[in-house]
């Protein structure tokens, strides 16, 4: 769940839940239209028509290299999973001339289990500054819970990227299966979580590292004690990515209900200004009880969804943060 700019969804509040699907429904909308819509809305016309258009025209690669000169040296390379729901695209990110932090990273953007994709700055802007720091970078893209979608089809397409990450990663990233940080930003952050506790549950080997930015990891991430979340915007989206009333309460859905062990070494960031710190607060203080080293950081006078904006500075600042928690 997160402010990815093609989805625009933002926290509990800011969306109006009983506003009308606007006229032009059928063709295009604005952003700010589309963050209008009720849920039900939302998901009928993003399965019928596609993400809305993002207006911004400087977060393409060209312009991020012209903004941003240092990472013109990033390598890109585009992959393709055969994945268990269908063909699914990744990207690699590799800068050669960076001193490099001895990890690999597999990072997965966020969008509300709706929308997102390899091209939004959450996920290419991250993986250009991250690689341009000496850590390169699978980005993965996932199947949305659209047209009749529900957990487990994204959590199983991020578990098929890490496998292949992890057989693939001397390959792609230049650093050994076990040198793999796995991580993701709002809904990204609540399916890798999600996968990692999965890989706990069969107890398989779990990734070197865990960071979550701005996650959803309950049900209602503004109170993590809740089942069902109370606000009727937040509850829609959360139940079209759950599909059940059992899966609310799973920990491998929502791993918030989890206690914790077997996680990895986890570093967590929310934002100031986000409603969903509660649920960041409460997964750090499981992992501490499991004695987990989790590192959490909160973000000053930042908003959710801030790394999908270039301008933000404590964008900056928490690029900068997870880059050193990567190297340490």
């Amino acid at each position: 769940m997160t402010a990815d700019s093609p989805v625009g969804l933002e926290t509990p509040g800011d969306a109006a839940p009983d506003a009308a699907m606007p006229e032009n429904a059928a063709s295009e909308v604005t952003s700010a239209e589309f963050r209008r819509m009720p849920v039900a809305d939302m998901i009928e016309w993003i399965g019928r028509n596609g993400e809305p258009t993002d207006p911004r025209d400087d977060i393409d690669a060209d312009s991020l290299v012209r903004r941003f000169p240092h990472l013109g040296a990033v390598a890109t390379r585009d992959v393709t999973l055969d994945g268990p729901n269908g063909p699914l695209p990744g990207r690699i990110y590799v800068d050669e001339t960076a001193q490099a932090a001895g990890v690999g990273f597999v990072w997965a953007h966020g969008g509300a289990f709706l929308g997102g994709h390899l091209d939004i700055p959450e996920a290419n802007w991250t993986s250009l500054e991250l690689a341009s720091r000496g850590v390169p970078v699978l980005s993965i893209d996932y199947t949305k819970c659209v047209r009749g979608v529900h957990y487990p089809v994204p959590s199983d397409d991020v578990l098929a990227w890490w496998e292949e990450a992890r057989s693939h990663s001397l390959e792609w990233l230049g650093v050994p299966g076990d040198r793999l940080v796995l991580g993701g930003a709002s809904a990204g952050a609540t399916l890798t979580a999600g996968a990692v506790q999965r890989l706990i549950d069969a107890e398989r080997p779990v990734p070197a590292g865990l960071i979550l930015v701005y996650p959803a990891l309950h049900p209602d991430p503004t109170d993590p004690t809740a089942v069902a979340p109370k606000a009727a915007h937040l509850d829609g989206l959360t139940m079209n990515f759950a599909g059940s009333l059992a899966a609310l309460t799973d920990p491998q859905v929502f791993p918030g209900w989890g206690n914790g062990r077997g996680f990895p070494r986890t570093f967590v960031v929310a934002c100031e200004r986000d409603a969903f710190v509660p649920s960041a607060e409460a997964f750090v203080r499981t992992l501490e009880r499991a004695g987990v080293a989790a590192q959490y950081r909160l973000e000053l006078d930042s908003h959710h969804g801030h790394i999908d904006e270039p301008s933000d500075a404590g964008a900056h600042r928490t690029l900068a943060a997870m880059r050193e928690w990567l190297g340490a």
